[in-house]
């Protein structure tokens, strides 16, 4: 998976002014006056065909709003979550040497209560696979208590086709002892995945996991077998005057802050939040709820 974040073009769309970007990209707060205007935005890169990948996926972390993706001129696809990662196998639509990337973004006012961004705002990823490979987030991890030792459940999802594989990890399926995810010691082990086709290794997943017993009784939470206040805050995506494009140093900086406030629980609202987000939360020690959305059956704005 090669980040795919440098060297994008953007416009406006009936604006003659292009702009180099990076991603990820906010462009409603370049204009503090108008952090609402409705707006179609144009992302484009080129590109070389990577050499020796049978299948090609382009994955979007986050996507505000409505968008669309073109590739050499065809359409590939549209994406109409805001706040939900994506990804499409682009594959078919490549040609030897140089290509075109377009994505069309629009963004409709009102949408949400809180102020959403508009863009490319999160990370952007090129997936170069073979024949056989763990599919996208496929890799899953549970840890499961049973007296004095920990059983790990891991389930793989794999694109095979017809082809024969194996699957071999690099930890024990039953584990003795082992240190427990703590808000005050937020420790995690990384289980490393191999797919094998024969003797060779097609494909490789890293996942982060940690092991932790959690359960709410009459009298209060409990992690790890100790009651523990939950301090909580009720967060949204964007980082205030940076506005909402994802800043791994920002985002810490909040965490940090937070942190120094005595917070050691957060509430997503009102979506789920980007991946890098996350995993600083598992590094930093903050139990989180990940919300997928704040309404069901019934819009609270328009769009």
């Amino acid at each position: 998976m090669k980040n795919f974040n440098k060297r994008w073009q953007f416009w406006l769309e009936g604006s003659e002014e292009i702009q180099n970007v990076r991603l990820p990209h906010d462009w409603l707060i370049a204009d503090t006056k108008n952090l609402y205007k409705d707006s179609v935005g144009i992302y484009m890169k080129k590109f070389k065909r990577p050499k020796d990948a049978e299948r090609v996926f382009l994955r979007f972390d986050g996507v505000y709003q409505d968008s669309e993706l073109y590739v050499n001129g065809k359409r590939v696809g549209e994406w109409k979550n805001g706040y939900t990662a994506f990804s499409y196998e682009i594959t078919e639509f490549l040609v030897d040497g140089e290509n075109e990337v377009r994505v069309r973004v629009n963004y409709q006012s009102p949408n949400t209560r809180w102020y959403s961004g508009a863009g490319i705002y999160r990370d952007c990823w090129l997936i170069c696979k073979g024949k056989v490979f763990f599919k996208q987030d496929g890799v899953y991890v549970n840890t499961i208590e049973q007296g004095d030792k920990w059983k790990l459940e891991i389930t793989a999802e794999v694109e095979a086709s017809t082809l024969e594989y194996e699957i071999r990890h690099d930890m024990p399926e039953i584990i003795e002892n082992p240190r427990l995810w703590d808000v005050s010691d937020p420790f995690c082990y990384t289980l490393k995945s191999e797919l094998l086709v024969g003797v060779e290794v097609v494909d490789t997943a890293h996942t982060r996991f940690g092991f932790r017993k959690i359960e709410f009784r009459r009298d209060g939470f409990f992690l790890n077998g100790r009651r523990v206040k939950l301090n909580g805050v009720c967060h949204h995506h964007d980082l205030g005057a940076l506005g909402s494009a994802v800043h791994k140093d920002a985002i810490r900086r909040q965490l940090m802050i937070l942190r120094d406030m005595g917070t050691n629980a957060i509430r997503m609202a009102h979506n789920p939040p980007a991946a890098v987000f996350m995993e600083l939360c598992d590094q930093m020690g903050f139990l989180v709820m990940s919300e997928f959305s704040d309404v069901w059956k019934k819009s609270k704005t328009k769009y």
